[in-house]
């Protein structure tokens, strides 16, 4: 058929087609979804056609563009559903208060604290200023959905190689441009709207040239009472739609979200505009109507726009909904029905009130200065119905409409790296190697982007940086009077899950651990953005469900819940390279006493030194085989029980206080990990490795998991490793201008601090 065979308009004031989907054959289903931009495949609009075949009639134009948000990888997880129901949903705690759009996890006795991350990589890849800010505005609405107070940005992000001189792929951005555009977006929104940025991550890799990652996590603070849910409270109850006049950005964003990346995306219905500035507003003005007790639900208008925050909330209480669309306030007047309903404009959230409160909270919005109008109710029947000027435009079950498929695709077990096919790569000097790997991008200071950002929200913080060099999570106290501490950190080893995503996505969760235990925090809760290719290719899709399996099985041994997570598919650019497997754990942890939280920077002069852990013969994926091309090896492994009993026995001494200063070994192995000691306190170090096991190369080097180094005074250091058993061993002490280990390395700290601290910045400056 031809198009105006299969688009009727109908015989109203405004633009509204009837779509002949029931007489359609395949040819014409799939040419239905592509002339609408729905992106479902032929056997989805089958589903859609066997539907309306039952309601007998045919569909309207905005009720196939809503399914084609509804039903998109980015909003139903199709793909991944089944994989995260088998290994990571129904991990639970009894501190786990709400699983809304953000975890709630209960801080004390009176307050939760909420956790969330998300992708924004797409739109960002586009246009990256624009991307990373409405990445921190959305995550910031998903945490003021729950009713509480936003205290903090997480944001790590993933690029290209920002030196690269290589010819890049027509209509790909410089690796270098992104970045400085994502950090100046992402940095504006924090500092406009007071929200401080506490932590993040930055790792570069050719992959993310095509497709960057930018993920945005976010912390907030909620008293019990003032708690919400992310959905109406029951029949009649008012929707109000407050912020943002809606506009025509963000059309088909969830769309463009579920498929590769292509030069054909560089479309402004796909782009995201911003506003800050008036987002301060709406987050007051929603707060303060929360406080009041005025709001019964609320719910953040991000991806799938009005489309599909209606009908979640709607059916969240087993209720329908009516709508009234031409009430919408617009920013441009022209717009369609269905441009309407499916827009992504950003700034923007619905509230479910009692109709008796109607009033108070529209007056509370008009002080402050935010559009709010009623658009809608709550209805007894799980339906969703939507009329423009008095005529239905729109009538569907919300069952259906919400659900979505779901889908058990084919994948294939992924090879793995292996000691059988390792290959030891050829080493200059051990003080050149170390210094090599400070000054690798993925080691070197971060400085240039932590000015960026502001810190004057912040009540009270023990990193991102501690001293001179790097930390190992930051610390809040988020409630006044209460000196109890809200730790948290990033945990994100892409590069070993490329190698084993079984093995490195348990590193992940291994690391995420470890940075918490380091400052003093035990982990309470995590929160992942799964960060993977095209699950409709069976590689792919088994990289995803072995990174699943591994995430989970840790998680669930150690009784630590994901209360919130966020799946992000399709990451592949136009040339069709995929990005590096990448799951991005952000962790949180409390402690008892902020002020006795520990720091990785080296405190004393002729303190101890111990290294906690087993240091093994794993070095496949590792920072010095990337750097010096060594290949294969064995990815480090994570013994979860190991990893249990060492965090006990480490936060034990750490309460006692027993730990002047510790950091975790990760990246670069123990090398990196006591240079950067070294630089942080700008105090050097004796060391003697003898009674580690292994080669030099893997003493010095290896990324095995559940390791530390603590500093401990002398007078505790018999005290400390009776405590803390036979993993922890003596290695050296403080002192000096130098970082000396026996037989391997002499380097001085000023000679490591120059190389960590020069390259990004040099970069970003030229």
């Amino acid at each position: 058929m031809t198009s105006d065979k299969l688009m009727a308009k109908r015989n109203v004031p405004f633009q509204l087609y009837d779509v002949k989907i029931r007489s359609a054959e395949d040819k014409d289903l799939e040419y239905i979804s592509n002339e609408l931009g729905l992106g479902l495949s032929t056997d989805e609009m089958r589903t859609v056609k066997k539907y309306f075949v039952g309601e007998k009639r045919d569909p309207t134009d905005i009720e196939l563009q809503s399914l084609g948000q509804a039903w998109s990888e980015h909003c139903c997880y199709k793909s991944s559903k089944k994989i995260l129901k088998e290994y990571v949903f129904g991990i639970d705690h009894k501190d786990v208060m709400s699983r809304g759009d953000a975890g709630v996890m209960r801080f004390d006795k009176k307050h939760g604290y909420a956790l969330r991350i998300e992708s924004h990589n797409h739109p960002s890849a586009v246009e990256p200023y624009g991307g990373a800010a409405t990445g921190v505005g959305g995550i910031l609405r998903d945490v003021v959905c729950m009713g509480a107070e936003p205290i903090g940005i997480v944001d790590p992000f993933c690029f290209g190689m920002i030196d690269t001189k290589q010819k890049l792929p027509k209509g790909t951005k410089h690796p270098k441009e992104l970045l400085e555009r994502a950090v100046a977006g992402g940095g504006d929104y924090c500092n406009i709207v007071k929200v401080p940025a506490i932590s993040g991550a930055f790792f570069f890799d050719e992959r993310y040239t095509g497709n960057c990652l930018v993920n945005v996590g976010a912390l907030g603070i909620v008293k019990n009472k003032e708690l919400r849910n992310n959905f109406v409270g029951g029949p009649d109850e008012i929707f109000i739609l407050c912020g943002e006049p809606t506009g025509r950005d963000g059309i088909h964003g969830v769309n463009f979200a579920s498929m590769d990346l292509s030069a054909a995306a560089e479309n402004k219905g796909a782009k995201h505009g911003v506003s800050p500035i008036p987002k301060r507003f709406v987050l007051a003005a929603t707060l303060e109507a929360n406080k009041a007790g005025l709001v019964t639900g609320m719910k953040d208008l991000g991806g799938g726009g009005l489309s599909c925050v209606v009908g979640e909330m709607a059916l969240g209480a087993g209720c329908g909904s009516e709508v009234r669309l031409d009430k919408a306030p617009l920013r441009e007047k022209d717009m369609d029905p269905w441009e309407i309903w499916v827009s992504e404009t950003q700034e923007r959230m619905m509230l479910a009130v009692k109709e008796k409160n109607v009033t108070k909270v529209l007056r509370i919005f008009k002080k402050h200065g935010v559009p709010a109008v009623v658009v809608g109710k709550s209805t007894n029947v799980p339906r969703t119905k939507i009329f423009w000027k008095k005529e239905l435009i729109f009538d569907m079950d919300l069952e259906f409409l919400t659900g979505g498929p779901m889908y058990s695709r084919p994948y294939t077990e992924p090879k793995v790296s292996t000691k059988a096919n390792e290959k030891i790569p050829a080493l200059p000097s051990n003080n050149d190697v170390i210094l090599a790997l400070l000054s690798d991008l993925n080691i070197s200071s971060r400085e240039w982007a932590i000015k960026k950002f502001e810190k004057k929200g912040l009540k009270a913080s023990a990193g991102p940086t501690a001293g001179d060099g790097p930390g190992d999570a930051s610390i809040l106290t988020p409630v006044e009077g209460n000196p109890k501490g809200l730790a948290v950190t990033v945990g994100c080893n892409p590069w070993l899950v490329a190698e084993d995503p079984y093995r490195g996505s348990k590193g992940c969760i291994d690391e995420t651990c470890r940075n918490l235990v380091a400052v003093g925090a035990r982990p309470h809760a995590f929160t992942d953005c799964l960060n993977f290719g095209n699950p409709e290719r069976p590689d792919r899709l088994g990289e995803l469900r072995e990174s699943v399996r591994g995430l989970g099985e840790v998680a669930k041994f150690l009784g630590v819940p994901i209360p919130s997570g966020n799946v992000s598919l399709y990451n592949e650019s136009s040339n069709g390279v995929c990005i590096l497997p990448t799951p991005m754990v952000i962790g949180t942890g409390l402690i008892a006493d902020s002020s006795k939280a520990v720091s990785a920077d080296l405190k004393g002069r002729g303190t101890s030194l111990f290294l906690i852990g087993d240091t093994k013969d794993e070095m496949g994926g590792s920072l010095l085989f990337r750097k010096f091309g060594g290949t294969g090896g064995d990815v480090p492994d994570v013994d979860p029980d190991n990893l249990k009993k060492l965090m006990t026995k480490m936060l034990k001494a750490m309460d006692q206080g027993l730990v002047m200063s510790c950091h975790d070994c990760s990246d670069g192995g123990f090398a990196v990990a006591m240079a950067e000691m070294c630089i942080a306190g700008n105090i050097g170090a004796s060391i003697d490795l003898s009674k580690i096991k292994g080669t030099n190369t893997v003493k010095m080097y290896s990324e095995s998991n559940t390791r530390w180094i603590a500093e401990v005074a002398k007078a505790d250091a018999d005290k400390f490793k009776k405590l803390v058993g036979k993993r922890a061993k003596l290695i050296g002490k403080t002192g000096g201008p130098r970082l000396k280990i026996k037989n391997i390395a002499d380097i001085s700290v000023k000679e490591m601090k120059a190389a960590w601290t020069a390259p990004i910045g040099k970069i970003m400056k030229n």
